[in-house]
C-alpha cells in the first residue's frame, strides 16, 4: 500500500510538470504542430490516465476513503471519497477531449488553442484537488 501512495505521490510532479510544458509549449507555438507537439500532449495525457488507474487502486483499498455514517461531515473522508476523486476525473476527461479535439483539428494554430484552453483548465482542477500539506489533509508533498 506504502509503494502505491508514494507512487501517486511522486507520480503527480512528473504529471504536473508535463501539464505545464505541454500549455506552455502550445501558447508560444502558432504555425507548426509537429510531431514533437502531439507526443508532447499525448504524454501528458497518459501521465495523467497512469495517476488515474494508481488512484483508483488507492481509491478503493485506502482506509482514507471510508463511507461511515457521518463521512460527508468529516473533512478528510469527504475530500478522498468525493472532491479529490470527482474533480480529478473530470480533469482527466478535459484533458482527453482537448487531446482528441486538437488531433482532430486541421489547422495548427487551431491545434494549439484547444490542448491551452482544455489542459488549461484541467490543471486548475488538479491543482486545486490536489491535498496540498497546507490543507491539512494528512498528506505530504511527496
Amino acid at each position: 500500500m506504502e509503494i502505491l501512495v508514494r507512487s501517486h505521490s511522486g507520480l503527480r510532479w512528473i504529471a504536473l510538470g508535463l501539464m505545464i510544458y505541454a500549455i506552455f509549449n502550445a501558447l508560444r507555438k502558432k504555425d507548426l504542430y509537429a510531431k514533437s507537439d502531439r507526443m508532447l500532449n499525448m504524454f501528458a495525457m497518459v501521465s495523467l490516465h497512469i495517476q488515474l488507474v494508481i488512484g483508483l487502486i488507492l481509491y478503493f483499498t485506502s482506509s482514507k476513503v471510508s463511507f461511515v455514517d457521518g463521512w460527508m461531515g468529516n473533512k478528510l473522508l469527504r475530500f478522498y471519497g468525493m472532491e479529490h476523486i470527482s474533480l480529478m476525473i473530470l480533469a482527466i476527461v478535459l484533458v482527453t477531449i482537448g487531446h482528441a479535439k486538437a488531433k482532430r483539428a486541421s489547422e495548427p494554430s487551431k491545434k494549439h488553442k484547444t490542448i491551452v484552453l482544455f489542459y488549461a483548465i484541467g490543471l486548475i482542477l488538479i491543482i486545486a484537488s490536489i491535498p496540498w500539506p497546507f490543507r491539512q489533509l494528512g498528506a505530504g508533498w511527496y
